[in-house]
């Protein structure tokens, strides 16, 4: 099995890195624009096997599409990071045209191929390509849910004093500061409600912190964050090569479900070897929804820069 990665930068390297270690395909390709980048990275990771205990061959390739042929997952993180101060949305122009000619080029050479999108702003760059691609809907997964829940969840554990491993929490709508949606209503400690353990004050202030996961990263390293979105890209690799068929929180093209239709927006699915496999309901209340439709509004709103 191959996987591919487009972008040999921070997160690229990292999904590579992580896929590798979890040894998810024989052939790992990591394909970047820069001469020699990802045949560096590529060499650096492949100088890990023997320390790190994997058997995944990795090969880089400056803008050599027919290296990918046969992916079963493509990862597209390339595009230019937030600098502190950026938002997201300011990243659009840019990335929509990298993200387009990027889909084109892979599904030259792996059109069975499930992609999954990293580059930001995340929900548009997913409906960018669900758009222009031809492939099925299912087949297309943004990925920002699954790092919006891990952080989520870390701030739980941090405000509970408890193994991140011992709660679970959503994050749907947006992946964006102000789009997205912790719900706390329905976030467990082992299985109990964690309203049981903290405050509405408490959990209003992890959902904020939660919100701004990414631009308090930002601020401190001066570029975007890697280590966690690498390890969410591949945790949805994972679901998919795997065929876990696990629920988990990502960005899809609805057509009905959540009161949306024609856009991308974070929402819980199920992910197996076919892509996301249905979108699971989690009944959300009146204040919740009230949430999501706002978060939704500004989805397209960005969507309507979009030149398709």
């Amino acid at each position: 099995m191959k996987i591919t990665v487009v972008g040999a930068g921070n997160v690229g390297a990292s999904v590579a890195e992580y896929a590798a270690m979890k040894e998810l395909a024989d052939e790992i390709v990591i394909l970047d624009i820069k001469e020699g980048f990802a045949e560096g990275k590529a060499m650096d990771l492949n100088q890990c096997a023997t320390l790190n205990g994997f058997n995944s061959r990795i090969i880089g390739t400056t803008g050599d599409y027919s290296k990918t042929a046969g992916s079963k997952v493509v990862v597209i993180t390339s595009g230019i990071p937030r600098k502190p101060g950026m938002t997201r949305e300011e990243l659009i122009g840019t990335n929509a045209g990298i993200v387009k000619s990027v889909t084109e080029n892979v599904l030259k050479h792996s059109p069975e191929a499930i992609i999954v999108v990293i580059s930001n702003p995340m929900d548009t760059m997913t409906y960018l390509a669900v758009k222009t691609s031809g492939i099925p809907k299912n087949r297309i997964i943004g990925m920002g849910g699954t790092l919006d829940s891990a952080r989520f969840r870390y701030r739980l554990a941090e405000a509970l004093n408890c193994n991140a491993n011992d709660v679970q929490g959503v994050v749907v709508g947006g992946h964006g500061d102000t789009t997205m949606i912790p719900l706390t209503r329905l976030a467990t400690y082992n299985s109990t409600p964690v309203s049981n353990y903290l405050s509405a004050e408490k959990l209003e202030e992890v959902s904020k912190a939660t919100m701004v996961g990414g631009a308090t990263l930002t601020g401190l390293l001066g570029t975007s964050a890697w280590y966690a979105p690498g390890a969410s890209g591949a945790a949805v690799i994972e679901a998919i090569v795997r065929d876990q068929k696990k629920l988990m929180s990502a960005s899809v093209y609805l057509d009905g479900e959540y009161g949306q239709k024609d856009i991308c927006v974070g929402v819980p699915v199920i992910i197996g070897k076919n892509g996301w496999e249905k979108v699971v309901d989690f009944k959300l209340n009146a204040e919740e929804k009230t949430k999501f439709e706002a978060s939704a509004a500004a989805v397209r709103n960005m969507n309507n820069a979009l030149e398709l």
